[in-house]
Formats: C-alpha cells, sequence, structure tokens
C-alpha cells in the first residue's frame, strides 16, 4: 500500500527536484541581501530625525522597526519577483525529465 501513496515535491530525489532547491535558496538569498540592504538604508534615513526629537530608548524602538519593517517588505517583494521570473523561465522550456 505504501507504493500508492504520492510523494510530495520535497521528497523527490534527482535532478529536477535539485535544481528547483538551487533555484529557491538562490531566491532566498537574493531576498535577503535586499532585505538588508533595505534596512540599513531606512535607518540610515531615520537616524538623524530620531536623534534630534526622541529619547534614546524610542529612537532604538522606532529605528529597529523602520528597519525590520523595511527588510520584510523589500525580501518578500524580492522573492516573488525571483520567483515568478523562474516560473516563466520554467514555462518556456518544457521539463522532459519527469514526463
Amino acid at each position: 500500500m505504501a507504493k500508492n501513496v504520492a510523494q510530495s515535491p520535497l521528497e523527490r530525489s534527482g535532478v529536477a527536484s535539485f535544481d528547483q532547491r538551487l533555484m529557491a535558496k538562490r531566491c532566498a538569498h537574493e531576498g535577503v541581501l535586499a532585505g538588508a540592504k533595505a534596512a540599513v538604508i531606512a535607518s540610515a534615513k531615520m537616524l538623524p530625525w530620531a536623534k534630534a526629537n526622541l529619547n534614546h530608548t524610542a529612537q532604538a524602538l522606532i529605528i529597529s522597526t523602520v528597519a525590520g519593517a523595511a527588510y520584510f517588505v523589500v525580501a518578500d517583494k524580492t522573492v516573488l519577483k525571483s520567483a515568478r521570473r523562474n516560473s516563466f523561465n520554467q514555462a518556456e522550456k518544457p521539463n522532459i525529465i519527469g514526463a
């Protein structure tokens, strides 16, 4: 009975699945880099205003919140953009390995 159970895409082994995992890792890495850059830029832009108008605790809270929000928004957009680009690339070339 166990032979009739369908495998999930994550459990499949082979070249196609390795390519997909490699591509997912690359998309995630691009997202992390873009998010980190956005967080640094957002913090740098917010710092002069926070120093002039807020006490130390408020500065830390505001700047860390702005940096975190910028990181997640930009990382998410970058990962989605990479996934969309890769799905269009895969649609152009059919997968003949799994057929």
